[in-house]
Parts: structure tokens; sequence; C-alpha cells
């Protein structure tokens, strides 16, 4: 493995948890391709760059893997001199769909889910000197109820090309015996303190010290047992906002572990505003949401962008556009790219990822052009429509839901949770908004966002494409009785343009197409200063514009999928955001 393939994506990949001991897996694997039976090849078809996945030309395979086969990686992996301290771990950023995992012939473990992070302890398996690291991965995309999000065998349109594989960073890291598995960070504004929770498995009871510090000053130190949550003042505290992302460090330390971490001190909710409409809150404040929908696809990388640092600047030219928030759409990210969001200022909304079996149109398309079509999500006819007729993929999801707030619930800028997407996969909506509520009450949940409100949720969420958008009469759905909820338009736009030598597919879909930037731009200017400024004095309190890049056949990015074109008019742009929040 070269230098320069050890550096792909080499950043550590944990920044809220972050150790000394780190072996960056990345680079030249070797791969095949067998059917899904067949036992491992005694010869590979050639190499592979991980962290890409096969079917992205950055990887150097550019091969699809279909539901019928199996795809293989194997490496060699030498541990440093002085690395292992106690117990090895091997990490695992996200592998689509399923996966087996073998070192040295020994089988360590496994993952099913293609898109949260695992880690598997390796120590017993491992040997002096060289050992050998195989992981065989299924992907069997939307023929099953797994998470798939807008992965598609037969793609086109709003449904992408599938990807397999190893997508993230493969890692390792030695821990002692006792070391902590985990941080629960809650910033209690209005009380001016933080919860700290460490989690331990192997040292229940065992003491940890926690220090905070401000600008690299420790600002306030107690002891704690592992598992028991502790408070720890912070006095003259500098809120984080999108304008002000200002953040907090923490530092822990349990016997012979060292981790470092950090926080921002912010609150979201929901509450009036001075004319009694409901808003959403920052720091116990009305602030307006002002979005824009990101898919996390990447050109040449597919969900894998090419670098740290090209993470860092979709958030920027985004937040350059006067833009305060991402809606993370139906796909998790690495942890670097919530990171980066943190510190530089950008709210993030988060969908879980959609999964189940075939979505029927009439279902999960018609309300686009129809939105007076609306189903329950509870009974058998509609979950059949939704893809969720399968017991065990409602099960799947619903553990999936658990893990993905667990995995992301330290993250500063994580104002809102989306646990379904215009009826994709979706079930038992209200009972699923209070589940998530109850395992977060820290942040708000759009529970249905697009069509087939249930009335549940903190936020009555409309996707506009094909008509104006007009602020509704606040009335509830189910219930007799004004909707209380905050007003959000969470999806619109989506204006086209394609941009000869930067354009992403043959085909072009969009909402509405335009020949110019000029084109565009005025088309982007007139549809905010005409209907969306003027609703805002009436309750709408979040906007989410559809959307960052062009991806495949959708032309309609505010960047081409190089992320070479900005397609509009970046001061106009600048201007008509500047006006997305409360007078």
């Amino acid at each position: 493995m070269s230098a320069e393939d050890s550096a792909v994506h080499g950043e550590y990949p944990r920044p809220q948890l972050v150790r000394d001991s780190h072996l960056n897996l990345n680079g030249r694997w070797e791969y095949a391709i067998t059917d899904a039976g067949a036992a491992e090849p005694t010869a590979y078809d050639g190499e592979i760059l991980v962290p890409y996945s096969p079917e992205a030309p950055l990887s150097g395979v550019e091969r699809t893997l279909t539901p019928q086969q199996a795809l293989w990686y194997r490496r060699t992996v030498v541990l440093p001199e002085g690395f292992v301290r106690d117990r090895v771990l091997l990490h695992f950023g996200a592998v689509d769909q399923s996966c087996e995992v073998l070192l040295n012939g020994v089988a360590v473990g496994g993952h099913v889910g293609g898109y949260l992070p695992f880690v598997l302890d390796v120590t017993e398996a491992l040997v002096r000197g060289e050992n050998t690291l195989v992981v065989k991965v299924r992907d069997v995309t939307d023929t099953a109820h797994h998470a798939r999000g807008k992965q598609r065998g037969r793609h086109g349109g709003i449904w992408y090309t599938p990807q397999s594989g190893i997508w993230q960073t493969v890692w390792a890291e030695s821990v002692p015996t006792a070391h902590v598995q985990g941080l629960v960070i809650v910033p209690r504004l209005a009380e001016a303190c933080v919860e700290i929770t460490v989690r331990a498995e192997a040292a229940e009871g065992r003491s940890a010290r926690v220090d905070v510090l401000r600008d690299g000053a420790v600002i306030a130190t107690a002891e704690t047992s592992a598992g028991e949550p502790v408070r720890l003042p912070v006095e003259d505290v500098r809120p984080w906002t999108p304008e002000d992302p200002f953040l907090y460090d923490v530092e822990v330390r349990l016997g012979e572990d060292r981790v470092r971490g950090y926080f921002g001190m912010r609150s979201f909710g929901v509450g009036p505003d001075e004319s009694g409409l409901p808003r959403l809150l920052l720091n116990g404040r009305p602030y307006f949401h002002a979005g824009v929908l990101d898919q996390g696809y990447w050109d040449g990388g597919l969900y894998t962008p090419p670098s740290d640092e090209a993470m860092v600047r979709d958030i920027q030219a985004v937040k350059d556009l006067g833009f305060t928030m991402l809606r993370k759409h139906i796909k998790i990210e690495p942890l670097r790219w919530y990171h980066h969001c943190d510190r530089l200022g950008m709210l993030v909304w988060q969908d879980l990822v959609n999964g189940g079996e075939h979505y029927h149109p009439a279902v999960v398309t018609l309300p686009a052009v129809a939105p007076f079509v609306r189903v329950r999500d509870d009974r058998a006819g509609a979950l059949r429509g939704m893809g969720r007729a399968d017991a065990a993929g409602r099960t799947e999801f619903e553990h999936e839901l658990r893990a993905t707030v667990e995995h992301l619930r330290n993250v500063v800028g994580l104002a809102v949770w989306v646990p379904f997407n215009e009826g994709w996969g979706q079930f038992d909506a209200v009972r699923i908004a209070a589940e998530l509520a109850e395992l977060d009450p820290t942040r708000t949940v759009d529970h249905a966002s697009g069509w087939h409100d249930q009335g549940g949720g903190d936020l009555r969420s409309l996707h506009v494409y094909f008509r104006r958008f007009r602020v509704p009469r606040q009335r509830s759905l189910f219930r007799r009785r004004r909707d209380r909820r905050v007003l959000a338009l969470t999806e619109y736009g989506g204006y086209s343009l394609a941009v000869e030598g930067h354009r992403s597919s043959e085909r072009l879909f969009g909402y509405r197409r335009y020949r110019s930037s000029g084109d565009l731009t005025r088309a982007f200017v007139r549809l905010h200063e005409e209907q969306i400024i003027p609703a805002i004095s009436r309750g709408l309190s979040a906007t989410v514009y559809t959307q960052l890049s062009d991806v495949q056949d959708e032309m309609n990015g505010l960047l081409t999928q190089d992320r070479e074109v900005v397609k509009l008019h970046g001061e106009a742009v600048r201007a008509v955001t500047s006006r997305l929040r409360y007078e």
C-alpha cells in the first residue's frame, strides 16, 4: 500500500471520541466477485481502493454487485510495534448491506445494515506479524426489506444507481480492558451546565474524571462513576448558533484510558413567537431554518466523498449562499461530516434511512400532484403500498432507528429527526415519532415529511413542487382542533439547469427546466419573493430547497454534481436567504 493510498480519508474518523490509538486501514485491498454461495476464491480479481464502493469510479473497479453475488475483500495487516495494549478493536464506518468478517480464517463477527458503524473485538484472532483480513459482502439492494436509501436496481429520475460494500473508513485501535465505549453529552443551556455520562461496560462503577475546557483551559472538573450522569457547570455560557458555532472541549480519564470530545451549548424546541404562532426555537428563541436538501452523492465516489476537504467545501458553499441548515436526505454520513457542520455552524435535519418492499406509485407518488390523497399508515392496505407489510422489516427499521439516535446523539447541530419521507417505508408514524421523542427529548421530530400526515410529531411538513405554495389552514387532519405544530416547507423548488461540460447524466429530470444561469436565478428569486417570504409572517418556520447538487438524472442542484459550477448568481441567492428570517 503506497503512502498516497494510506492517505485516503486518513483523518481520525470519530471526532467526538478521540483516542491516541488509531490505525487507518483504507487503501488498496484485493477484491473478487463470486456467486453468493461460493467459497472464498483462491485467486482475486484485482485491487479496489477502500473506502470506495466497487461501483464508484474512484474505487478503480466500476463493477456492479447484483443481489445474486458476493463481494470479497482481502488484505494483510501488520500491527505497528507497541500498538497492542489489552484489546484490539476493528471498526467499520459502514458496509452496504450485510457482511461477514474473518481474521486469519477465524470468523470474528459481521453486521446487517448498510448505513451504521460496527466494531469487532479481534484480539483473540490476532497473530504476531502478518494478519489476513477478509470481508464477505452481500447487497440485495431493493429486493428485500433492508434499508437502502435512494438506491434502486431500476434507477432513474429521483432514484439512483445502487452501490455496495465498504463505503466508509476501516480502522483499528487498541484499548485497555476497562475503557470508555462512549459518551452521552447533554447540554443544559437553561441551567448553565452540561450533563455527561461515561459509558464503559467493562468498568461499571469505576471512577472516571471529566474535564470541560474552554479555549484550552479547564473550566470545570468532576469525578463520576461509569454509567452515572454527572453535571458540570458552564459559567458565562457562550451559546452555539450557526452565526457563532462555539465549541467546548471535554476530556475523560478512566484508569489508563484517555478520550477527548467536544460539545456546544445550545437547545432546540418548539414555542410561540410574539404573535402566538408556533415556531422552531434555538436557545429558547424563534429561529428560522433556511435549509437545503442534501443527498450526499458524489461525482466519482457515489456515497463516499472524494476527500475530507470535499465535505467541508459542500457545507461552506451552502453557508456562503446564506443557508443555515442541511437536511441530510435518506442517508447517514461519516461522523466527520457532522463534525464539520458543528464547527462551521450548520444546523442538520437527519432523515432515517428508508427501506421496505416495493413502494406503490399511487401511494408514494400521487400526492405530489394530488395533495388531498392521504392514507392512514396503520392499516394493511397502506402498509402494502408503503412497502411495510413485512413484520421483520418493521422490526429492523425500529432497531436501526434506535441505533441511529445513539450514533448521532452528540452532534451539536442536529436539530430535527425525520423518520419518514413521502410514505417510503412508512408505518405507525405517530408511534414512531413518540418513540423518537422519548429516546431523544432534546430535539424535534418531523414524523412524515411531505405527505400522509398522521397528525403526529412537532411539524406540519409539506412538499410543494407542482403548485403554488400557500399557507394552509391550521386545522389538524385527524382532530377537531387547531393544529399547533410548526409549519415547515420541507421540500420545494427543484429547478433544473443542465450545464454543458458538467452534466451528470444524458437524461434530465427536474420539476422545472431553465436554459441559463440568469433564467434560473430569476426564477429562484421570484419563487421566494412571491410565495416563500410572505408566508413567514403567517407561520412558515422552515424551508428546505431542493437541492445542494445535481445527482445523476436530477440536475436541479445549486451546484453541479462535480461541484465545479455554482449554477445560480451568488449575490442574488444571498439577497433572498437574508430575508428568510423573522422580522
